[in-house]
């Protein structure tokens, strides 16, 4: 069986569940690892070519882009002027209309494909609510997030200078609102108030309930569980209160690194993704990212 040729970029949390489940995966082989310091291996590393740049690595078919969501366009673009497919999580739900409309014309202008959002939520999450609103399309569905430790916020919070190490949990406060739990360790020389109100004034956070809270060792607090609750109250037909539920648990790199590998629907025709989800105006949109030729290689129907 011809096994698809995979580099994944970025070894943090995701990039490092993504490597031990493209190690069981039996139609994926690892080409190599991308990381800012190549020089330093971890030793798990040791029997995989690790470099700081895509194109020092050879014959790669797709890449897995395991970086900060705001890394990902820089990162995707990169590799898809290199012909190499792409498949992200890019988790910011505002902006996924752009980017698809940027991915999509670069990767048609170099004959690759983008697999954009290929994460819990948007991603499996979008599916299932396009599900339930296909059960009762008329009525509400709520999304709430928790109790667990958010990815993509705990990295915006470390990017912020004067945070040496942090951790933000989201908590479900019911009907789809969170409060923002954000505890920080800090760097010597910053006030814990000003990078309270950069975190606050965040674009992440900015628009929740957000509490930051100053901590001597985060990692005394670190716990990757995270979940979510789907529910959706609505009308089948002329029948009243119809009421259906989704619940997941879940660690959430390792949740996420398996949709980057396993749920990327690599269809045998036209190798497109759809996704089921709504624009920033709540209007519904199908994401499909494709092209008419597919890749060798690339054949797997999930």
């Amino acid at each position: 069986m011809e096994k698809i040729k995979a580099a994944v970029i970025g070894y943090g949390n995701i990039g490092r569940y993504v490597v031990e489940a493209l190690q069981v995966a039996p139609d994926f082989e690892i080409v190599g690892i991308v990381r800012r310091n190549a020089a330093e291996v971890p030793e798990e590393l040791h029997n995989y070519k690790v470099v700081s740049r895509l194109q020092d690595l050879e014959g790669v078919q797709v890449a897995i882009l395991c970086t900060p969501t705001r890394s990902v366009e820089h990162y995707a673009t990169e590799a898809l002027r290199l012909g190499i497919n792409t498949v992200d999580s890019f988790d910011i739900h505002t902006q996924t209309v752009d980017l698809h409309r940027t991915l999509g014309e670069v990767a048609r202008k170099h004959q690759a494909v983008s697999i954009m959002s290929a994460g819990w939520d948007p991603g499996t999450d979008s599916v299932i609510r396009a599900l339930l609103e296909a059960c009762a399309p008329k009525g509400l569905t709520y999304t709430n997030f928790g109790p667990g430790m958010s990815m993509g916020h705990t990295v915006a919070v470390k990017a912020i200078e004067g945070v040496k190490a942090a951790l933000s949990m989201t908590i479900p406060t019911g009907t789809g609102i969170h409060r923002r739990m954000v505890y920080i360790e800090l760097q010597e020389g910053y006030l814990f108030g000003e990078v309270a109100q950069q975190i606050k004034n965040d674009p992440y956070f900015i628009n929740d309930e957000t509490y930051v809270l100053q901590v001597e060792k985060v990692d005394d607090l670190l716990d990757m569980g995270h979940g979510v609750n789907l529910t959706r109250k609505g009308v089948s037909g002329k029948t009243q209160n119809q009421w259906f539920e989704f619940n997941m648990r879940i660690n959430n790199p390792a949740d996420r690194s398996n949709y980057g590998i396993f749920s990327p629907g690599f269809d045998a025709a036209t190798t497109r993704m759809l996704y089921a989800d709504r624009d920033p105006d709540g209007r519904p949109v199908i994401w499909r990212t494709g092209r008419t030729h597919r890749p060798s290689g690339l054949n797997r129907n999930v």
